[in-house]
C-alpha cells in the first residue's frame, strides 16, 4: 500500500513538472516590427522584436487557444489564429502577431475555424521569412471547444 502511494505521488508530481505555460494572444501582440530591406526579394520585410516575456517562453512547452486553419492538410500546413479565416492576417483583418504556424507529426482532421486548444514547443522565428514569427512544434490538440 505504501509503495502504491509513493508511486501515485511520483506520477502526480511528474505531471505538474511538465505543465504547460499559458500563452495568450495579448502576449503575442506585444511583439514589435521593424521594416528591413531584403535584397533577394527587392522589398521591405517586417522583422520582429520579441519582448522579454515571450523570449522567456522560447523553446518551452506552451498552451494556446484559437481558431484552427487547415491551409493544406496533405502537406500538414496548419495555422492557429486569434481570428477566424475570414479575418486572419493574410486576409487583411489583422497582423502577423495574430497567427502561428503549427507543426504536427501527422495529418490533422479538424475543420477550419474550429476553436481548439493546442500544446507544443514554442519557437520564436526572427529571421526565416519562409515561416511564421511564431511556430509551435510537436503540436497536440488537447481540447476542441
Amino acid at each position: 500500500m505504501k509503495n502504491n502511494l509513493v508511486l501515485f505521488l511520483f506520477i502526480l508530481m511528474s505531471s505538474f513538472s511538465i505543465a504547460q505555460n499559458k500563452l495568450t494572444w495579448e502576449q503575442m501582440a506585444k511583439v514589435t516590427f521593424k521594416e528591413k530591406y531584403l535584397e533577394t526579394l527587392d522589398q521591405l520585410v517586417l522583422y520582429p522584436t520579441f519582448p522579454t516575456t515571450l523570449n522567456q517562453l522560447n523553446g518551452k512547452n506552451v498552451e494556446i487557444t484559437g481558431y484552427f486553419l487547415d491551409i493544406h492538410p496533405t502537406k500538414k500546413t496548419y495555422i492557429l489564429s486569434k481570428n477566424p479565416m475570414a479575418s486572419c492576417f493574410f486576409c487583411g483583418g489583422a497582423g502577423p502577431e495574430t497567427a502561428m504556424e503549427l507543426q504536427f507529426s501527422t495529418v490533422q482532421k479538424i475543420e477550419t475555424d474550429a476553436i481548439v486548444t493546442i500544446t507544443g514547443k514554442l519557437f520564436l522565428n526572427k529571421d526565416d521569412i519562409e515561416h511564421f514569427n511564431f511556430i509551435l512544434r510537436q503540436c497536440k490538440v488537447t481540447k476542441t471547444h
